[in-house]
């Protein structure tokens, strides 16, 4: 059965249902009808990339944002799965690193990626992003066609994005935490970059979300955006980083950085919109077999430091 005749006919079945399922049912119930109606829906969806190429995602990363996969469409509307190319773009990647996963993977040159990527119009960003793609490539398993162009994948990722924010309902969240979308992504891409274990994830936020609001005025603090603005990656903080005057700063700049530090998944969304309860202004992983440690006295803190740095020495 091919892709028209499965909408024509689950639409059909859809069409003398009393009542429609929830969304997100698709993705999780069982049986032959109810199967051919996500792939239908799936299928809808890559139809719908068309519109922006032959790059669509068959596969979120996070367990909220999994999709049934489906072929990849061909721009003539054939299929031919000898010519996919299948990339995954793992959670909390920075841009950077983004662009060159997906020019290796494709081989088009890294440039033609770079160049795509500042034209934010052209990809379907939303207003909130302000043209600039970090933070809304999502990541997800995507198929690709050799015809793809640089713009056509980086759109497909932005339209794979926009899809998960108003499944998660991403602007009314925003609203009620007294947020905006952008800082919600932003607050996301760093719990999401401070994070080795999803559980941990609205506990991070809530460290944000509490040295944000503290009184007396409190930085963030977080070494995650001191070392994006310097381009660097490490979980401690030389001296010499702790001068910079990069915008990405938190160490010495009020507030949230200017924006995202890398393409968070669902999972840091959520916990951004939803973070746990509690009144922790630090955490610190002692030991990535015993996990994160979080605590409001500043004096445990400083014990949780040397906890790690006896870990560290140890190993």
């Amino acid at each position: 059965m091919n892709i028209e005749d499965l909408l024509r006919e689950t639409l059909s079945d859809m069409a003398h249902e009393e009542q429609p399922p929830p969304p997100g049912r698709f993705l999780h119930v069982n049986g032959s009808r109810s199967r051919r109606r996500g792939l239908a829906l799936a299928a809808a969806a890559a139809v719908t990339v068309l519109a922006v190429g032959s790059t669509f995602a068959v596969q979120g990363l996070s367990s909220r944002t999994a999709a049934p996969g489906v072929p990849a469409v061909q721009g003539s509307g054939e299929t031919r799965a000898e010519t996919q190319i299948v990339v995954t773009v793992n959670e909390g990647l920075r841009l950077s690193m983004v662009l060159k996963k997906l020019s290796t993977a494709t081989g088009k040159p890294l440039e033609e990626f770079e160049r795509a990527a500042k034209d934010g119009g052209a990809l379907g960003l939303p207003a909130y992003a302000k043209g600039r793609l970090e933070g809304f490539a999502y990541p997800a398993t995507y198929e690709v066609t050799p015809t793809s162009s640089p713009q056509e994948i980086l759109a497909a990722m932005v339209a794979r994005f926009r899809s998960v924010a108003e499944d998660i309902n991403l602007v009314e969240g925003a609203k009620r935490v007294g947020r905006t979308p952008l800082e919600i992504m932003i607050i996301a891409s760093i719990v999401q970059a401070e994070s080795g274990d999803k559980r941990d994830m609205p506990k991070i936020a809530r460290v944000v979300y509490n040295r944000l609001s503290h009184m007396p005025e409190m930085r963030l603090k977080m070494d995650s955006t001191l070392m994006y603005g310097l381009n660097k990656y490490g979980i401690a903080a030389s001296h010499k980083d702790l001068q910079s005057r990069s915008p990405y700063n938190t160490y010495v700049r009020r507030g949230l950085p200017p924006g995202p530090i890398d393409n968070p998944g669902a999972d840091a969304i959520e916990a951004a919109l939803n973070p746990a309860a509690g009144n922790w202004l630090w955490f610190v992983t002692t030991d990535p077999k015993t996990g994160v440690k979080f605590t409001d006295s500043e004096s445990e803190f400083l014990k949780l430091v040397e906890e790690y740095n006896r870990n560290r020495r140890a190993g």
